[in-house]
């Protein structure tokens, strides 16, 4: 064999390593190729699944959003009622403070009646005592 046949082989084996390497490698870049297929297929799956659940999510917030608003205007309501109530209550106690001033009035009045009456009678009682104490000293002297 000559040196150009030695070359030839050794370029032949060497081109047959690299087509071997080249198939091994190819062989792997189609399962990882496959594999990512795959995953790709049930990645694709769950977001299916997770854009159906969105979707009933934000449905679902949606309708507690519309209750809630239901609710705080009929609290608004139930606010507005308790302060006509509290309005109706303050009118109610200056009323009655009202009646209890004048009820007080009326009875200081009639307490300085009572007042009077009760020193005409005080006098009215030592005039007596001091008659009567007149009366029996003379009639003991006689």
């Amino acid at each position: 064999m000559s040196l150009t046949g030695i070359s030839l082989f050794i370029i032949a084996v060497s081109f047959a390593f690299i087509a071997i390497f080249v198939i091994k490698t190819l062989k792997a870049a189609s399962g990882t190729m496959t594999s990512v297929s795959q995953t790709l297929e049930k990645v694709e799956g769950q977001m299916q699944g997770i854009t159906s659940e969105s979707e009933s999510l934000l449905k679902k917030t949606n309708r507690i959003a519309e209750d809630v608003e239901n609710k705080t205007q009929t609290l608004n309501g139930f606010v507005e009622s308790i302060n006509n109530v509290g309005s109706t209550v303050g009118s109610v106690n200056t009323s009655l403070q009202g009646m209890a001033e004048s009820v007080a009035h009326a009875s200081n009045q009639k307490d300085e009646r009572v007042v009077k009456a009760m020193k005409w009678g005080d006098a009215a009682i030592e005039l007596y005592l001091k008659w009567k104490t007149k009366k029996d000293q003379t009639g003991r002297k006689g």
